[in-house]
């Protein structure tokens, strides 16, 4: 796909505000005609460049090639602090606080190796972070899904109770 222009990019920000917003809704928001937003989402669709009723983007068509996922060790009693921190950085994609080595996990993007390590420089003065370790993403062979999940979940008998574990 050609380089997107700040029309596609407000269009894809509205859409992952709201991916049921309507074409009419869209072009009155963005002060376009509806043809034109509507051609727009036709093409960014096409192109790959939303996926999945416009909740998901293509990274790589914002020219964000690279995606790592780094492990944080922080002080425990700055662990707000650091998820505050981090919630700061447009790069930082999702955290979670985990158990085992370090204490937070997280999915980081960035244009090029120069432009990740400036993020995970970033990362480093956080207040409370003591170290990271950072693993480059090299292919996404099963991206996140939830489709197996509901459909084995909808095979179940109807008188079967719904669990709702996490095993």
């Amino acid at each position: 796909m050609s380089k997107l222009d700040n029309l596609d990019l407000r269009l894809l920000l509205e859409l992952v505000r709201d991916p049921r917003a309507q074409v009419s809704e869209l072009s009155e928001l963005l002060g376009v005609a509806r043809n034109t937003a509507q051609s727009r989402i036709r093409r960014l669709l096409r192109a790959g460049t939303v996926r999945h009723g416009g909740r998901e983007i293509d990274l790589e068509a914002l020219g964000y090639d690279v995606i790592a996922f780094l492990t944080i060790e922080v002080v425990h009693r700055e662990l707000d602090g650091v998820i505050a921190g981090l919630r700061t950085l447009s790069q930082v994609l999702e955290v979670h606080e985990i158990s085992g080595r370090g204490d937070v996990w997280c999915r980081v993007t960035a244009t090029d190796t120069h432009n990740l390590q400036a993020a995970l420089r970033s990362v480093l003065r956080i207040k409370g972070v003591i170290r990271t370790e950072t693993v480059l993403a090299l292919h996404e062979h099963i991206p996140y899904r939830t489709e197996p999940l509901l459909e084995r979940l909808a095979q179940k008998p109807a008188d079967t109770p719904r669990s709702t574990d996490h095993s």
